[in-house]
């Protein structure tokens, strides 16, 4: 065997989706802050998130993490986030794998029966508290950064659809946010194609119509995702709702989606269906669940806005070395239109919110 890039990964889902977490192979990438590295990584390496993610030693439904050392005093670990076309200032699922995989694999001491972490994701400090037992993390609630709505109910045009109103909100990552029922979708697993297809053509609209800049931080970017929201209900007094979000170039994410939870938390409150410390329960297109609420409340920038925690569960399902062989002809991989909706030849600019 003779290879000239070796890197070893961790496979992890969280509540179905894929979460991969790279724990070695990969030397220290300039910056600062985890924000830094992960714009260096985007500019300069791209070829690392090609090789982990794309065809062939990849596929549409995953997602990585690059662990990296953070410098900020607080933080025991930072991590790079990748997905198929950007790399996200946060998501709450592969957030879920990384605490899973530093506390399973001994990275990180195990405290049980409670063990608290801070990490440094691409978005900022995320304070984690993991029920552990046996040694075993059964249990991953973090809190997130704050999250704000940037329009509610804002028309919005699009092709097949005429004019629809949409929400528009960042919990990590800046979602457009669609009411199901408006569009005349259940949320079913057999509707997953034509969830992929709208989703991808209602977030090029609104990117296209709703010009958004994050106050804290403009390199964060605009609208790059869509979630679906199903009708509130109440579950043995607990409030509930199904959602679907739709990961570019066009997949549902198998999990809740934590940043999509968060989003739909600001979304929420802000229209007062919620109230500060209520318990939210959201599910998956698959059934999978995340139990979230309403920590605080904060202002950012001119946005009002809430601090919210998101609970779940991830697994560990696989721990190898992928390597990279130099005949191989594939060494950035390749996307083919039949899984991945459209083939992507490269990322862009890691701001481009319409790919």
């Amino acid at each position: 065997m003779r290879w000239n890039k070796t890197v070893t990964v961790v496979d992890c889902h969280a509540e179905g989706e894929s979460g991969r977490v790279v724990v070695g192979g990969v030397v220290d990438i300039p910056g600062e802050t985890v924000f830094d590295k992960r714009t260096y990584v985007a500019t300069q390496q791209d070829d690392l998130r090609r090789m982990i993610l794309f065809e062939p030693r990849g596929a549409a439904h995953h997602n990585a993490n690059v662990l990296v050392p953070s410098h900020h005093p607080e933080a025991q670990m930072g991590y790079i986030i990748m997905e198929s076309t950007e790399y996200p200032a946060m998501s709450g699922s592969n957030t879920m794998c990384v605490a899973t995989v530093l506390l399973e694999t001994g990275i990180l001491p195990m405290t049980e029966p409670v063990t608290k972490l801070v990490l440094e994701s691409p978005a900022g400090l995320i304070r984690v508290e993991c029920d552990c037992a046996d040694g075993k993390v059964v249990r991953v609630r973090f809190v997130n950064q704050p999250a704000f709505c940037y329009f509610l109910q804002k028309p919005v045009k699009v092709e097949g659809l005429g004019e629809i109103a949409v929400d528009v909100a960042y919990g990590g990552m800046t979602y457009v946010l669609v009411d199901a029922e408006q569009i005349g979708v259940e949320l079913h697993p057999s509707e997953a194609r034509t969830l992929c297809e709208l989703g991808q053509r209602i977030k090029k609209a609104a990117a296209e119509q709703l010009t958004v800049s994050h106050p804290d931080n403009p390199e964060i970017p605009g609208i790059t995702i869509t979630e679906f929201t199903g009708p509130l209900r109440r579950e043995q007094g607990v409030l509930t709702s199904r959602n679907a979000v739709i990961v570019s170039p066009g997949r549902v994410d198998r999990s809740p989606c934590g940043t999509g939870t968060s989003a739909r938390l600001a979304t929420m409150h802000a229209k007062g269906q919620i109230e500060q410390g209520e318990t939210f329960v959201h599910e998956s297109l698959i059934g999978s669940r995340f139990e979230s609420s309403v920590l605080d409340t904060a202002r950012v920038g001119p946005y009002d806005a809430v601090v919210p925690t998101v609970a779940g569960q991830a697994w560990i399902t696989g721990v190898y070395q992928m390597g990279m062989d130099p005949t191989d002809p594939f060494p950035r991989g390749f996307t083919v239109a039949d899984t991945w909706l459209r083939s992507i030849d490269h990322l862009g600019s890691v701001q481009s919110a319409a790919e």
